[in-house]
Formats: C-alpha cells, structure tokens, sequence
C-alpha cells in the first residue's frame, strides 16, 4: 500500500506547473458547477483548453479534439443557463426523464462501439472499447450538465468508477486519485442538485 501512496504523492509533487493548473481549474470548475455558478464556465472553458494543450504536446491528438468538443458544449451551456432563465434567478435543474435518459444511453453506447472500432483500427491504443466509452459517456455527461439536466450526474459517476478502476488496475495510481476525487464531487453535485430541484418544486 505504500507504493500507492508514493505514486500519488510523486504525482502531486513532480506534476508540471501546467498540469498543476490543469488540476486546480478541473477542481475549482466542477465545485463551482456543483453550486451551480455561472462562473464554472469561463473557468471549465480555460480548464479544457488547457488539457487540450496538454494532450496536444503529449500527441494525444484524440483526447485533444474531444476537448474542443468540451468547449463548445461548455460555451453552448453557459449561454443557455444565462438566457432560459428568463426572470427567475437562475434556470431551473431539471430531469431528462426515463426516455430521454435510454436515448442517452443508447447514443452514448451506440458512440462508444463505433470510436472504439476506430481506435483498434487505425490507433495502437492498449484498450480501445474503455477509451471510447469514457469518451463516449463524457461526451453526453457534458451535454446533459449544458442543459442542465440532474442525469449528468450520473453518467459523470459512472465515467468515474470505469476510469478509477482501469488506471488502478494498470498502476496508474495518481490518476485514480485523482478520478477517485472527481467521483466524490460527482456524488456531491448530484446531492446538490438534487436539492436545488426539490426547492423549485416546492415554490
């Protein structure tokens, strides 16, 4: 166990200052959205550009796309949370419901078997189908949390549990960490949220 912990305290310390910052906007922008802050925004839009250059200099070109996806997904969110409001003081949290939540689904699986053929196709990634459905069920995690849908949530557990448990398996213990963190605050924002809903349904 103690190996586990040198990784991650090695990971902490000898981070770059660029992945350093990385880490603190990812943070800092998923407890903002948690509290439903307009400012998880700006501060989500200079996260993803930020991972983007990261993967980009590693030559994680794929993951660097995704991340231009991750922009525009964030800047549609930002304009639809400050313009559907209308007179309220916020826009109000909301539920897809169970058939919006199987076509969800249903996309997101039918996306991640289509990248992943891709991947083992024309990529030497070690683990295609998992690389493909993290990205597959990001992706619509981050469309839902744009519309301001309770589900993202879920699917934000869900991406967490599957990465904790493939990069532990592959001693990859800082990042598990560090997905490990991001699961907590996923069950937070789900909490929160869920809250937020009830409190509207209420007045």
């Amino acid at each position: 166990m103690s190996a586990v912990w040198q990784d991650i305290a090695t990971g902490l310390t000898t981070a770059s200052p660029l992945d350093q910052v990385n880490l603190v906007l990812g943070v800092v922008g998923v407890w903002l959205m948690i509290r439903r802050s307009l400012w998880a925004f700006p501060v989500g839009l200079v996260a993803v550009t930020v991972q983007g250059v990261l993967f980009f200099q590693t030559r994680y070109y794929a993951d660097a796309t995704l991340q231009v996806f991750f922009f525009v997904a964030l800047a549609y969110g930002w304009w639809h949370w400050v313009r559907d409001k209308g007179a309220a003081p916020e826009l109000p949290v909301t539920r897809l419901g169970l058939r919006g939540l199987l076509l969800t689904i249903g996309l997101a699986g039918v996306g991640t078997v289509l990248w992943a053929l891709l991947l083992r196709k024309y990529t030497d990634a070690i683990m295609p189908f998992r690389d493909a459905f993290i990205a597959a069920f990001s992706v619509a995690g981050q469309v839902l949390q744009a519309r301001k849908q309770i589900e993202n949530w879920l699917f934000w557990v869900v991406v967490n549990l599957v990465a904790i448990a493939s990069y532990w398996l592959g001693g990859l213990y800082f990042t598990a960490f560090l997905y490990a963190v991001y699961l907590l605050m996923a069950f937070a924002g789900w909490w929160e949220w869920r809250g937020a809903m009830k409190k509207t349904l209420v007045t």
